[in-house]
């Protein structure tokens, strides 16, 4: 049997995002904001409890003073489809490190929408909404993406079986391939892209992001928000607007 036979197509409608390791805290905004006041001295606040603190979070994040927020980082695994990453690395901010399809043969996994994915888009650029669509649309949509996926896995299996390299190989494959990669960022770039990247109605600018990379950033926030819940809840109050 061929590796074009023995491989079986997977199909998904979620995303991955775990976290990797961390240096973050809501002690890390107080140190790092006190050291223009108590200069050497500040450091006393990494033991410090922040809750006494929660003005001084408020505060800095009231009054849009940015840099405290920046020490602090996280790094987070991702698995999510291609466009998702193409999106995702707008956000110059961060540090990435993704597979490569020059280097491995990638795996056949594939995003189809979930029957909750609005499908139809209504009304003109900067004016727009999506709405659920019909039973027909929906069957429309999952069964071509899962055909497509497997013509074209084959094709890319196909070429790997012929001695074609494999950076060759991969440029018949869609964006809608699941890729995996590290993300490393601060509390502030985080803040950034979680304004730009989820759809609130509290949100003091509206935003208006794809619903699968909003699904990568309400798993982030919820993790983040375990390890700096005070300087989260200043995020949400300000209206989640990144200092």
């Amino acid at each position: 049997m061929s590796q074009n036979e023995a491989t079986e197509i997977q199909f998904r409608s979620d995303v991955t995002v775990e976290l990797i390791k961390h240096a973050a805290s809501d002690a890390d905004v107080l140190w790092a904001a006190r050291v223009s006041t108590k200069g050497e001295s500040s450091l006393e606040e990494i033991q410090a409890d922040p809750e006494r603190s929660r003005g001084l979070i408020n505060f800095l994040m009231r009054d849009r003073h940015g840099t405290p927020f920046e020490h602090s980082s996280m790094t987070f695994y991702v698995r999510a489809p291609i466009f998702v990453f193409r999106e995702f690395m707008r956000h110059r901010t961060f540090s990435y490190n993704e597979e490569s399809g020059r280097y491995r043969t990638l795996e056949p996994v594939f995003y189809v929408p979930a029957p909750d994915r609005k499908l139809v888009q209504i009304g003109k650029p900067g004016k727009y909404e999506f709405v659920d669509g019909t039973e027909e649309q929906r069957s429309l949509v999952a069964e071509t993406t899962k055909e497509s996926y497997r013509q074209a896995y084959r094709a890319y299996v196909e070429m790997l079986e012929a001695g074609v390299a494999r950076e060759v190989a991969r440029t018949v494959l869609p964006v809608g391939l699941y890729s995996s990669m590290y993300a490393t960022c601060n509390a502030r770039a985080l803040m950034n892209f979680l304004s730009l990247r989820t759809r609130r109605e509290d949100s003091a600018f509206p935003s208006f992001p794809q619903h699968e990379i909003e699904m990568v950033a309400e798993k982030m926030e919820a993790i983040w928000a375990e390890l700096m819940p005070l300087t989260h809840a200043a995020f949400q109050s300000s209206g989640r607007v990144c200092p």
